[in-house]
């Protein structure tokens, strides 16, 4: 439908959009990338879609499974007289992490890698250009893996991935800061929202998070985009993992623990300890409300669940097993739960949490 109406309206409108070209980049989660392009004057539009496999036509469900060889990708389209490829190349390059050839940020896996897609000879000569420029300028100690490859085809993503950011800006924004994308960006660039020759993109800063008034359950379309299908099955159909083959089960940083949906505290690594279980467990929650519990008599047998306060995700069970001194056994789910090292909790926003490590 897009290509039809800007076919429409290049016929009533002239050459004034013929003059207009279009890009293709992958960056990881096309929300994010759709709306770093947009923040730049000469950019009318970014569409999040896919590139880079055969299937054709493919649905978000598809291209998420890894399957397709898809990977999640915008479409900048741009006025050359007001900015230029090679200023595109430089502001890709500014958000996203080229040295990540497995996903970008938090979103992990092949649908999720970066690539620079060529339409023409032109491009491709820019794009390993500007590269090679970035891989001699040392910014980076890893190698710079960021595919360079021929556009085969776009297909726009389904319509409520379109604007996400406008249209879901809380959520959006929670996202984007928990993903970690900015920290990375603000850890390698003094200002990544500035092109060559000193030129600002016109755009507020992300909103930083703001702690408890936000703590919230995004809807589900959003929870099965966002959340791994174990994280998806585990918090919102109450399943359990596999012991012993979970991300934080032998987890010994110091940190704490947060829900994956929501982002509120769960517990905290000083808590923490060898159960033998197979599963992260800790004598208590990380505050006396962090958490809610309710009676579970499934699979045959009475046991206490427990349930974020907010999100209202499954994360586990509590039992009367534990050491001292509570001798409770809080025995969560990995997959339920994201973990924050110490050093990064200031500014995540749980900063207040620092003093349990003193």
């Amino acid at each position: 439908m897009r290509v039809i109406a800007a076919l429409l309206i290049s016929l009533i409108t002239g050459p004034a959009l013929a003059a207009q070209a279009t890009a293709v980049f992958a960056g990881g989660c096309f929300w994010c990338t759709e709306s770093d392009f947009e923040k730049l004057d000469g950019v009318s539009e970014a569409i999040s879609g896919y590139a880079g496999g055969d299937e054709a036509n493919p649905t978000y469900e598809q291209v998420s499974s890894g399957a397709t060889g898809h990977t999640e990708s915008v479409q900048v389209i741009y006025d050359p007289d007001k900015i230029s490829y090679a200023q595109l190349l430089d502001w890709f390059w500014r958000h996203m992490d080229p040295t990540d050839a497995d996903g970008q940020f938090v979103d992990r896996g092949r649908q999720y890698r970066g690539a620079i897609f060529f339409e023409t000879p032109e491009q491709e000569k820019q794009a390993r250009a500007s590269k090679a420029a970035l891989e001699k300028s040392g910014r980076f100690e890893k190698p710079i893996v960021t595919e360079i490859t021929p556009l085969k085809a776009f297909y726009p993503a389904e319509e409520y991935h379109q604007d996400y950011y406008k249209r879901n800006p809380l959520r959006y924004k929670f996202y984007r800061y928990n993903s970690g994308r900015d920290q990375f960006l603000e850890k390698h660039w003094d200002d990544p929202d500035h092109l060559p020759g000193g030129k600002k993109a016109n755009a507020e800063a992300p909103m930083s998070w703001r702690g408890p008034e936000h703590f919230n359950k995004p809807d589900e379309a959003t929870l099965r985009a966002r959340l791994s299908p174990l994280s998806f099955q585990v918090t919102q159909e109450d399943d359990t993992e596999p012991a012993f083959k979970n991300t934080y089960w032998d987890n010994k940083q110091q940190g704490i623990y947060v829900d994956v949906v929501s982002g509120e505290p769960l517990f905290s690594s000083t808590d923490k300890y060898e159960s033998g279980t197979g599963w992260p467990s800790f004598t208590k929650p990380i505050s006396p409300d962090a958490v809610t519990t309710r009676e579970d008599s499934t699979l045959w047998m009475v046991r206490t669940e427990v349930r974020s306060r907010y999100a209202d995700s499954h994360l586990g069970h509590v039992f009367k097993d534990g050491p001292r001194p509570t001798g409770e056994r809080w025995c969560m789910n990995s997959a339920a739960m994201r973990f924050i090292p110490k050093e990064d909790m200031a500014a995540a926003g749980y900063g207040q949490y620092l003093t349990l490590f003193e």
